[in-house]
């Protein structure tokens, strides 16, 4: 722990007293770092490189408790404060406040008699698929296991089983959150109504998740993994897989990705350097249904590496094969509401082989089913009108080359998880419906009036 005698130069660059740190490390359990200290950089090393936080003062909480500190004293001191437990959606890089680091707070407990599983701030998904596992149930996890539970799901929560149950959102039944005013509220359906709305869709605006809690889908197995075919393939590939998306069922989940990876060690032997699609499945009836959905899809083409077959839902992380190890990536995207033969002749032009693109991936998923829904108990999350997500991701440095073409087909709509980098910082607005919008202002305006949690993809206050 850092004593306030060993903060030379502290109260000139950042405007915080030596009284006012000392009385901070004292009401702690957990650490606190200046930018002097060994252990601060290390605090601050996130999954996407693309930005780095540089706060004043980070707080490395082990409890909801310590939040409640951290918030309490950036609140007196008048400076704004960022939160990071995995580092993979960074919009806004702190350039000073406070940062509550929350990956110590990683407990996640499973109650299969109720399905449902419970997780602190700095939970990752690999640890809930795991505990769910042995009992047959499943999270609404994303594509890879390695992000934060609680960020995902207050962004929306995408993944794999998002045709046949929904958003992640959509089963959050509880929240425990640090509000700007440092209290820790509990908040349900029934108590502080408006702000259980505006957390599940609103991601970081309204205060710290300390605790979440939400439903597990009864899911043992699925029909699922990759196929890759070779990138001159890739439009019969993406055309193929457009029509048939428009004849599987829900519990079909499916997505293609155009990759273009460099050749380093991290990256499959077979696709390092090259161009290749990549068909990804999740199907959770049964494998011989799942076998015969998907025989069209490897039948338009010559695959490289077939990796589709009946698998535990615990393996889900091969569906993907997401990144396991840090880089920098900008990622943006828009919703599509159609994709017609015009619109797939569009994407080819500026994704397809011969173009210019130069993003490590371009991919399109599919929505419809429960994604098209409303939420049971109502929530913010704001792209269930849409029919595709076209996502890009681009090395540093990169201009969006291919999701402003595509522009004519989307919905005006941006979905908030499937976006990093700063350049993304001022796209909230774009993902959400302006009655919507309006009503997170209000809510941002009731419990966090000064904007102190506005390090993020910001909603400004609105009475």
């Amino acid at each position: 722990m850092v004593e306030p005698a060993e903060t030379p130069g502290l109260p000139e660059r950042a405007g915080i007293s030596v009284s006012s740190l000392d009385g901070l490390v004292a009401r702690l359990k957990g650490e606190v770092f200046i930018p002097e200290d060994a252990g601060y950089a290390r605090e601050l090393t996130g999954f996407n490189r693309i930005a780095r936080h540089r706060p004043d003062v980070v707080v490395a909480a082990p409890s909801a408790g310590d939040v409640s500190a951290a918030v309490s004293f950036a609140a007196r001191e008048r400076l704004p404060v960022a939160v990071q437990a995995t580092g993979h959606g960074i919009a806004v890089p702190a350039p000073g406040g406070v940062l509550v680091a929350t990956r110590r707070m990683n407990a996640v407990a499973v109650d299969p008699l109720t399905r449902t599983a419970h997780v602190e701030a700095g939970a990752q998904w690999h640890q809930v698929i795991a505990a769910g596992g042995p009992h047959g149930l499943a999270p609404l996890n994303g594509s890879s296991p390695l992000v934060g539970v609680v960020g995902y799901t207050l962004g929306g929560g995408l993944g794999p089983l998002g045709r046949q149950f929904g958003f992640a959102a959509d089963h959050v039944t509880r929240i425990e959150v640090v509000t700007a005013d440092g209290s820790v509220r509990q908040v349900t359906r029934d108590r502080y109504p408006d702000l259980f709305w505006a957390l599940r869709g609103g991601k970081g605006n309204f205060g710290i998740v300390t605790g979440l809690w939400f439903g597990l889908m009864p899911v043992r197995r699925l029909y699922g993994g990759g196929i890759y075919f070779p990138g001159e393939q890739a439009a019969q590939v993406l055309r193929t897989w457009r029509q048939w998306t428009a004849t599987v069922p829900e519990a079909m989940t499916s997505s293609v990705s155009l990759l273009r990876l460099p050749d380093v060690p991290d990256v499959p032997e077979f696709l390092r350097g090259t161009f290749a699609a990549h068909v990804r499945i999740a199907f959770t009836g049964r494998a011989e249904e799942g076998e015969r959905l998907v025989r069209p899809l490897r039948g338009c083409g010559t695959p490289l590496v077939d990796g589709v077959a009946e698998m535990p839902y615990t393996a889900v992380a091969d569906i993907h094969k997401d990144p396991v190890h840090p880089l920098a990536y900008h990622e943006r995207n828009i919703v599509l509401r159609e994709l017609g033969s015009d619109a797939m002749e569009a994407l080819l032009r500026v994704a397809g082989a011969g173009s210019s693109c130069g993003d490590l991936m371009v991919e399109v998923r599919h929505l419809g089913g429960a994604l098209s829904r409303p939420a049971e108990g109502p929530n913010a999350v704001g792209v269930r009108e849409g029919a595709f997500t076209l996502t890009t991701l681009s090395p540093p440095g990169s201009p969006d080359v291919v999701l402003g073409p595509m522009e004519p087909w989307s919905t005006g709509r941006r979905y908030l998880n499937f976006l990093a980098g700063a350049d993304t910082a001022d796209s909230v607005a774009e993902c959400f419906d302006p009655e919507s919008l309006s009503r997170l202002a209000r809510v941002k305006a009731a419990v966090d009036p000064d904007n102190l949690f506005r390090l993020n993809h910001n909603i400004a206050p609105r009475p």
